[in-house]
C-alpha cells in the first residue's frame, strides 16, 4: 500500500507563545512512525501540513491510506480538517472522524455528552467574558483552561485557584491570549490516570498508567500541565513524575476505570484510538477530565506507547494495529 503520513512537524519560532507548537509532532516521532510502516513493506509519503497545500497534494497524488496525526492549523474545528479533506477524496484515513475530532477538542461540548450519559466528569462552567457570575454550586479550588486547546495548552500552576480573584485573573488572562472560551471546573484532588483504547479487531483497553507527582511537589507543578508536559523528566526543574503501569489500583476500581474509558471512547464517537485522561477522587469515582482522539506516539516519552509496551506490543505491532483497524473498517464500509 501506498500510505501518507499527515503531520505537523513541531518547529521553533521565537515570536510565537511558548506552547504554541505543543500540539505539533517531533521529527523523531515522525521517523518512528515512518519506520514502522515501511517495515511492513509499504511506501511511505510523508505531508507536513504546516508547509503543504493538503487539498492540491491529495488531488495530484493517490495513495491507498492516510495515517493522520495531524493537528490542522486553525481555529476550534482544526483537528477535523485533514479528514474533511480526505473524506472530499474518499481517501481513508487512521483515527476518529471530523465530527469525534472537533467534539474532542471542545472540552465543555464533551462534557455535556459525558453528563448525558452518566459518565463522571468535574462540575464546570463556561466563560465567553470575565464579567459573568461564578455559579455558586462550583466548588473551590477551580482549575480554569482554554475550552480549544490541546496538550495542556494555557494550563500551569497558577490555573489552579481558591479564590473569585484569583479566577477572574485567570480567566481574563486566557481570554485575551487565545481568544476564546474559558472552561472554570472543579479541581479533583486524587490520582491521575490516562487510559489508552485501541481497536484491534475488537476495541482493547490498553493497561492503565498512573502518574504519581509526588515527587514534584517542590516545582508547584502538581498536575499534568503545559510545564509538566515539555519539560517531564527535567531533574533540575523538578518536573520528575513516576510512571506505573499498569496502575496501582484493586480490581474492583480497575475494572471501573477501564469502563468509564471505553464508555468515553464510543460516547464521542472515537475510531481505532484515544487516550481518556481521568482523575480517579479520594472516593473512588473516575473523573474523565476529557479524551484525546489524537494522542502523541513518540516511542519514548509519549503515553499511548508506553501503554501498548505494558501490553506486550511492540511499537511496530502498534502502529500496524492502528493501521489495520482503520483498513478493516474501510472494508466493512
Amino acid at each position: 500500500m501506498h500510505i501518507a503520513l499527515t503531520h505537523n512537524l513541531k518547529e521553533k519560532d521565537s515570536s510565537k507563545p511558548a506552547d504554541y507548537f505543543s500540539e505539533f509532532d517531533s521529527l523523531e516521532t515522525i521517523n518512528a512512525i515512518i519506520s514502522a510502516i515501511s517495515r511492513k513493506g509499504h511506501k511511505v509519503s510523508a505531508v507536513n501540513v504546516n508547509g503543504s497545500d493538503v487539498f492540491d497534494y491529495f488531488k495530484k497524488n493517490r495513495v491507498d491510506m492516510v495515517f493522520n496525526i495531524a493537528e490542522g492549523k486553525h481555529g476550534k474545528f482544526r483537528e477535523s480538517e485533514i479528514p474533511a479533506i480526505l473524506d472530499y477524496f474518499n481517501i481513508p484515513y487512521t483515527g476518529s472522524n471530523t465530527f469525534a475530532l472537533a467534539l474532542a477538542l471542545n472540552k465543555a461540548l464533551t462534557k455535556k455528552i459525558l453528563k448525558a450519559e452518566n459518565i463522571p466528569t468535574p462540575n464546570f462552567q463556561v466563560f465567553s467574558r470575565g464579567s459573568k457570575e461564578l455559579d455558586p454550586s462550583l466548588k473551590f479550588p477551580l482549575i480554569v483552561k482554554p475550552n480549544f486547546e490541546g496538550s495542556a495548552k494555557g494550563i500551569d500552576k497558577k490555573n489552579v485557584v481558591q479564590d473569585r480573584e484569583e479566577l477572574f485573573k485567570v480567566i481574563n488572562e486566557i481570554i485575551s491570549l487565545y481568544k476564546q472560551d474559558v472552561l472554570v471546573e472543579e479541581f479533583i484532588e486524587g490520582t491521575e490516570l490516562t487510559v489508552g483504547i485501541l481497536e484491534n479487531g475488537k476495541c482493547t483497553v490498553l493497561p492503565i498508567l498512573e502518574i504519581d507527582f509526588s515527587k514534584c511537589l517542590n516545582s508547584g507543578e502538581y498536575f499534568y500541565s503545559w510545564k509538566m508536559k515539555e519539560f517531564q523528566g527535567n531533574k533540575e526543574m523538578g518536573l520528575v513524575p513516576e510512571f506505573h503501569c499498569p496502575a496501582r489500583l484493586d480490581k474492583n476500581t480497575e475494572a471501573l476505570v477501564n469502563d468509564t474509558a471505553l464508555r468515553t471512547h464510543h460516547a464521542v464517537g472515537c475510531f481505532d484510538i484515544s487516550r481518556t485522561d481521568i482523575r480517579l477522587s479520594k472516593d473512588g469515582i473516575p473523573y474523565v477530565l476529557e479524551i484525546n482522539p489524537l494522542p502523541g506516539l513518540n516511542p519514548n516519552e509519549s503515553n499511548f506507547p508506553l501503554m501498548a509496551y505494558a501490553a506486550g506490543m511492540k511499537y511496530e505491532e502498534l502502529i500496524e494495529a492502528i493501521l489495520m483497524s482503520a483498513s478493516e473498517r474501510n472494508r466493512l464500509n
